[in-house]
């Protein structure tokens, strides 16, 4: 048997919340450079667009580590972690309520039966992914800022910190700018956590029915690398899409669609991709950090409660 036993009591829904979040934090902990090569490469069409009509020339990445090399050899090693607190700050408030209220929204859904359908599982899945968003966006969208922006001494840098970000989008933008991208983000979201939570789901009950795996780290590792897998190949375009839309200035797109509509125009298809092998290896090993050390967060803490209940 690995890592700790399955408790005999189930967890809570606030073992649940707080579990997700503090997974969630410690996954981004460990992937965020990733994270923030994804968000270069998939702002790197857009930013060879602007050089076309005259603008200044953007750095040019290729390849999901020569973007790192680059960033660490033109702005320095933190770049890869910029826009991290705010990154930090979305797991805490994003993943509590889209992974954590999962099962207990699942359960609403199938009215408390243990068994729920593949219906059942995507509308918890879509429903968690918009509540989650709806609570935080705003996070999102400085987390992207701070990561698409050039940290090098030929760049002025639009943001000092976290905190003069929320106020300088809401003074500059208004209060809607720090929900700019709500739209996609939703739908992107609701894929994400349908594709992630239910294909998690289904490749775990399949493990334990068919296979000797029980459920344990073994058995969570495999299933999240399969939900990494499948959420990349459905998500990317949507997240390509939101990635553009969030980081654009003001006025640039008229609406989401005519972001896309411009990607597929000034880019071709292929645009809609860019950034996926980053992705894949974020998603990848997101989710394996983040479901490996959710569900062992789960039974340590169900364990430390019973200790505390008994002690008492």
């Amino acid at each position: 048997m690995v890592g700790f036993r399955p408790a005999e009591v189930p967890p809570s829904t606030a073992v649940k919340f707080i579990g997700a979040g503090t997974a969630a934090c410690f996954a981004d902990l460990l992937t965020f450079p990733l994270d923030t090569a994804k968000v270069r490469l998939q702002i790197q069409g857009e930013a060879e667009a602007s050089a076309a009509a005259g603008k200044e020339c953007a750095l040019k990445y290729r390849g999901v580590f020569g973007t790192i090399i680059t960033m660490v050899r033109t702005e320095g090693p933190r770049s890869l972690y910029s826009g991290l607190v705010a990154g930090l700050q979305r797991q805490m408030s994003f993943a509590s309520v889209r992974i954590g209220l999962y099962d207990s929204v699942k359960q609403f859904y199938t009215k408390g039966s243990d068994h729920a359908g593949i219906g059942s599982r995507l509308l918890a899945g879509c429903t968690t992914g918009a509540m989650a968003v709806a609570l935080a966006q705003p996070t999102d969208v400085v987390k992207v800022r701070f990561q698409a922006q050039a940290r090098s001494p030929g760049h002025t840098r639009q943001y000092c910190g976290t905190m003069d970000a929320y106020k300088t989008i809401a003074k500059e933008e208004g209060i809607r700018g720090l929900w700019k991208g709500t739209t996609p983000n939703i739908a992107r979201n609701a894929i994400v956590n349908c594709t992630e939570l239910v294909t998690y789901d289904l490749i775990k009950d399949a493990l334990l029915r068919s296979t000797p795996l029980t459920n344990n780290l073994p058995c969570h590792f495999v299933s999240a690398f399969g939900a990494g897998l499948c959420t990349t190949v459905i998500a990317s375009p949507v997240d390509v899409v939101k990635t553009r839309y969030m980081n654009s200035a003001s006025g640039q797109y008229s609406s989401v669609l005519n972001c896309a509509a411009a990607m597929m125009t000034k880019e071709g298809p292929r645009a809609f991709y860019k950034g996926f092998m980053p992705s894949f290896l974020r998603f990848g090993s997101w989710n394996v950090v983040m479901f490996v050390t959710y569900e062992q967060l789960k039974r340590a803490m169900v364990v430390a409660s019973h200790k505390c209940t008994t002690n008492l």
